[in-house]
């Protein structure tokens, strides 16, 4: 009889499964009276009784009681029984006995025989037996079978893998779900990373790729497999979705999938649930998930707990994660134990760690070591440190090696590094190549560069129309132009030269109160010409007194238009001494046109003074 084996499947462990027309759990009663009553017809010559009993006491473990009722309906030419006969002695320890009731079941048409026969050829080196097997079982269909050629396929370089193994997940082979849509997952990053680097790769199709992996982790997640779950999580949580992300990385986690447990402690934690981000790192952690040992470890830095930081910090080491030895390098950095740190950095340095590396140079340049720094931070620029690159050019800077600066200046901005940005837009300003300064300028202040951001408005301000030197107290009304937005915002940041510029350009519309606040700010920072700017705006509207306050500060700060303003007020008061002071003063600091004035008040003070 065919009909069990139509329907007979079996475990990737060779273990017999309950046959898919019948349901997967029953009841213990009903299915004790099946049993009785398929004993009964099988006692009465029955082959498919038989052969239902004999997986059914297979099934229960009773290898002892079934192997006689498989025995019987295999006679009789049941090839399911034959099938399931080859089950029962593989599980006694008789592989080639078994191999000969497969092929007996596999030759009469069992997809499920040819699977098992199949896998008993690959486990004993025979490949090409193995593949003829497992062919014949994919073929009909058998959902093993597609997988079991597929991974036959795959390791052999073969490639037509893909397409059995698609077989496979298309039949609902969770196993196989999650290997195809891996797959897509690797092709789909590939595909990123060739545009990035401009191979010019299709990146629709890199979606539509990603888009497909999605759907496969989706049916083996929803098998209940706990990686595929983990990657569907992830995919949801770089999409925004946290919610369902969340739950996939619960149900992973749950499943005992320690990378699942700690993306969920990371998502509570940003979601503000420490307590509850803790408790499952402490899962991950202790099933030797090194990440989650590390956030263990920062979270008790943060707390101020070192020992029990570090403690985590170690375990993350012990369980192969770099980033242990490098935290544990930062821990005592900041303790003040510099060899310690410096051991540490070592050796996730050596481990190929590059942040390590970049920190282990820069540790060793604070203590006066510029050549044992160099090479740490050639290393780590060269896997890709972008701080490191940078740091390598400040390094080049220092020697005076202008070129070679410039080049890791370029690497690193290239990389988005904001500092390194500037540093490349200020040489292309010394070269004269305005374009490619106002590049990297727009780049850096973008990224948050006030000092670019005052460079980059300073290039646009210079190809305005020219105007006539700025009046105070003189009206000239006008939109606010892109410079000038750039100036505000690096006068925002508190860069003191763009405050004294907003100011001027407030007073140029004739905006005397936004004038001074800027003013004022600038001064209040330490700014001289800020200073002496808001002296100016005080003294035309009246509060000479005052101005000579604001002067004064501009003056001992080195102001040379500052002393004179000063030496002019207190030569006005009668205060000729005080006055010629400053007016040498004055001489002193310059530029030459405050010289020659303060050269010739100093002179008409003395002479009034000597008269």
């Amino acid at each position: 009889m065919d009909v069990m084996g139509d329907k007979a499947t079996l475990f990737e462990t060779g273990r017999f499964v309950q046959p898919s027309g019948e349901e997967p759990t029953r009841d213990e009663a009903a299915e004790a009276a099946e049993e009785a009553r398929r004993r009964l017809h099988a006692e009465a010559g029955d082959v498919e009784s038989m052969s239902v009993l004999g997986a059914m006491l297979l099934r229960r473990g009773d290898l002892d009681g079934a192997e006689p009722q498989l025995r019987a309906a295999t006679a009789a030419g049941d090839r399911a029984a034959a099938n399931n006969l080859g089950v029962l002695l593989h599980q006694r320890g008789y592989p080639d006995e078994a191999a000969g009731w497969w092929r007996i079941a596999a030759v009469a048409g069992s997809a499920a025989a040819a699977h098992a026969l199949g896998r008993h050829h690959r486990e004993r080196g025979d490949e090409p037996a193995a593949e003829y097997w497992l062919r014949q079982s994919a073929e009909q269909g058998h959902a093993l079978g597609a997988y079991a050629l597929a991974d036959l396929l795959e390791h052999r370089g073969d490639a037509n893998a893909g397409q059995w193994m698609r077989a496979a997940a298309e039949r609902g082979h969770r196993e196989a779900a999650y290997r195809l849509a891996r797959a897509l997952d690797r092709r789909a990053g590939e595909g990123e990373a060739g545009a990035d680097n401009g191979v010019g790769a299709e990146t629709a199709a890199g979606a539509a790729e990603t888009e497909e992996a999605e759907q496969w982790y989706r049916q083996a997640a929803a098998r209940g497999h706990r990686r595929a779950a983990l990657h569907l999580g992830a995919i949801l949580e770089r999409r925004g979705e946290l919610k369902e992300a969340g739950r996939w990385y619960l149900t992973s986690a749950k499943d005992g999938e320690p990378r699942a447990a700690c993306a969920l402690g990371f998502l509570l934690r940003d979601a503000g649930d420490t307590e509850s981000a803790a408790v499952w790192w402490l899962r991950a952690a202790q099933d030797g998930d090194g990440n989650a040992a590390n956030a263990l470890g920062a979270l008790h830095a943060e707390r101020g707990e070192t020992q029990t930081a570090e403690r985590w910090y170690r375990a993350a080491m012990d369980a192969g994660d770099d980033n242990g030895a490098y935290n544990l390098g930062l821990l005592c950095a900041e303790q003040g134990r510099t060899a310690q740190a410096e051991q540490w950095y070592r050796r996730a340095a050596y481990a190929g760690h590059r942040e390590a590396a970049n920190a282990l140079a820069i540790l060793l340049l604070q203590g006066g070591d510029t050549a044992g720094a160099e090479p740490w931070f050639s290393k780590a620029a060269e896997a890709g440190s972008v701080d490191a690159a940078f740091n390598l050019g400040i390094l080049y800077a220092g020697r005076g090696e202008d070129r070679v600066a410039l080049r890791c200046y370029e690497q690193a901005a290239a990389a988005g590094h904001t500092e390194a940005a500037l540093q490349v837009g200020i040489a292309r300003l010394r070269e004269g190549d305005e374009a490619a300064a106002e590049r990297h300028l727009r780049c850096a202040a973008g990224g948050g560069s006030a000092e670019a951001a005052y460079r980059l408005a300073a290039v646009l301000d210079a190809r305005r129309p020219a105007v006539s030197e700025h009046e105070l107290g003189e009206s000239s009304l006008h939109t606010k132009t892109e410079c000038e937005e750039w100036y505000e915002r690096a006068a925002s940041q508190g860069h003191r030269r763009a405050q004294v510029r907003v100011g001027m350009l407030a007073a140029a519309r004739g905006d005397v109160v936004e004038a001074a606040r800027w003013y004022r700010i600038a001064a209040e920072a330490g700014s001289r010409n800020g200073a002496f700017n808001l002296g100016l705006l005080l003294a035309r509207e009246g509060s000479e007194p005052e101005a000579a306050v604001w002067w004064q500060r501009a003056a001992d700060a080195g102001h040379g238009r500052a002393a004179l303003r000063l030496a002019l007020v207190y030569a006005r008061r009668g205060e000729l001494a005080e006055g010629q002071r400053w007016a040498d003063r004055a001489v002193a600091l310059g530029p030459a046109e405050v010289t020659g004035r303060a050269g010739r008040l100093r002179d008409a003070l003395r002479e009034e003074l000597s008269a």
